[in-house]
């Protein structure tokens, strides 16, 4: 009889271990369906620039490269900026602004930056002598 009873417990612990991962398993599935939604959900805040001369140009890339040469996102062309002279990138929900080691430098509200630099919407922006007013849209919802 007592050989019947372990018997039973075996088969009893058995099934609630894998009860017991089955239900891991599933709680695990429910957090990465959730985390993966959340990111899809996710989208990267709207920034225009405003040239003075030139319509508003919005964009709603990762990352934005300004220079004259045509391959970059923004080309302005003026001798004034460099080829590859600044870099717009979204990160960490803010918009950051980078000279990326330009000749005539890069200038937000007036002030040389020297390394990444978080923008607000409003700010002004001067890559050689072309400046540009930055507009940032309002983030909307819980993202």
């Amino acid at each position: 009889m007592t050989a019947v009873f372990v018997f039973a417990l075996r088969i009893l612990a058995t099934i609630c271990l894998y009860a017991f991962l089955g239900w891991t398993m599933y709680t695990l599935w429910q957090e990465l369906r959730l985390n993966s939604q959340f990111h899809q959900q996710r989208r990267i805040q709207q920034i225009t620039i405003i040239q003075n001369d030139q319509e508003p140009i919005a964009f709603s890339l990762n990352e934005i490269l300004i220079g004259r040469d045509p391959s970059n996102n923004l080309a302005l062309p003026d001798d004034t900026v460099s080829g590859r002279h600044a870099r717009l990138s979204y990160h960490h929900n803010q918009w950051w602004i980078e000279d990326l080691n330009s000749t005539n430098g890069t200038f937000l509200n007036n002030e040389r930056i020297s390394s990444p630099t978080i923008i607000v919407s409003g700010e002004y922006l001067r890559v050689g002598k072309v400046q540009m007013e930055l507009l940032i849209e309002e983030n909307r919802g819980r993202f």
